[in-house]
C-alpha cells in the first residue's frame, strides 16, 4: 500500500490508544490543510484541532482506529456511539497517503456488520469528502432533515450547522430522519 513501493509489507487496521494522541493529532491537522480556503473564513482556526479539543472528544466517547504502515499511522477515523446511531469523526489521512484506499479501509473497518444507522457531518463545501462517503453508500440527507440531525447527535455552533451537510447508511428521507430522533425523544 506504500505508495512508492508496491511490494511494502503488510498494512493493519488497529484501534488507537492515549500513546497515539499525537500523531492522530498531527494526521488530522496535517490533512486538514485541504478545508483551508473552503470551509468559511470564520471556521477555520490554527491549528484546525487542538489538542484539548481531540482530548475532549476522545473523553466524550470518539474511538480512534488507525491504517498503519510498518507500524507507523498514516490515516485515522474516530467513531462514536451516540443514542441510537453510530458517528464517523474525523477521518482524516496523511496527504501522501490520500487516494490509496486507506481512508475506504477504515469506513468499511469502521462500518463492519453492525445494522446501526451511521452518520457523517462534514462541510458542504467539502465536494471531495461528500463524493468519498457517497462512493461507500452513504447519501446526503434532505436539507430540512440536516440542522435537527446535528443538533441531535453533534455539539456544534449554529454557524457550523448553517454551513454542512449530514450523511447516512441506511439512507434517510427527511421523515426517516425525524422517525429516527423521535425513537430518543
Amino acid at each position: 500500500m506504500n505508495p512508492t513501493n508496491e511490494n511494502a509489507p503488510t498494512d493493519t487496521i488497529r484501534l488507537c490508544d492515549a500513546d497515539d494522541v499525537s500523531t492522530i493529532l498531527r494526521i488530522i491537522n496535517l490533512a486538514a490543510e485541504a478545508y483551508r480556503g473552503v470551509i468559511p473564513p470564520d471556521r477555520w482556526h490554527e491549528p484546525y484541532m487542538p489538542l484539548g479539543e481531540l482530548q475532549s472528544e476522545m473523553a466524550e466517547g470518539v474511538a480512534f482506529s488507525g491504517f498503519a504502515v510498518q507500524d507507523e499511522l498514516v490515516g485515522v477515523m474516530g467513531i462514536q456511539h451516540v443514542k441510537n446511531v453510530r458517528l464517523i469523526r474525523h477521518a482524516y489521512v496523511l496527504p501522501e497517503w490520500q487516494g490509496h484506499g486507506v481512508g475506504s479501509r477504515l469506513i468499511a473497518h469502521l462500518r463492519g456488520a453492525d445494522e446501526t444507522p451511521v452518520l457523517i457531518g462534514t462541510w458542504a463545501a467539502a465536494n471531495w469528502a461528500i463524493r468519498f462517503y457517497q462512493r461507500h453508500g452513504f447519501e446526503l440527507v434532505p436539507e430540512a432533515a440536516t440542522g435537527p440531525l446535528l443538533k441531535t447527535y453533534w455539539h456544534v455552533p449554529e454557524r457550523q450547522i448553517a454551513t454542512s451537510v449530514v450523511l447516512a447508511l441506511p439512507a434517510l428521507s427527511e421523515g426517516g430522519a425525524a422517525r429516527l430522533m423521535a425513537e430518543i425523544a
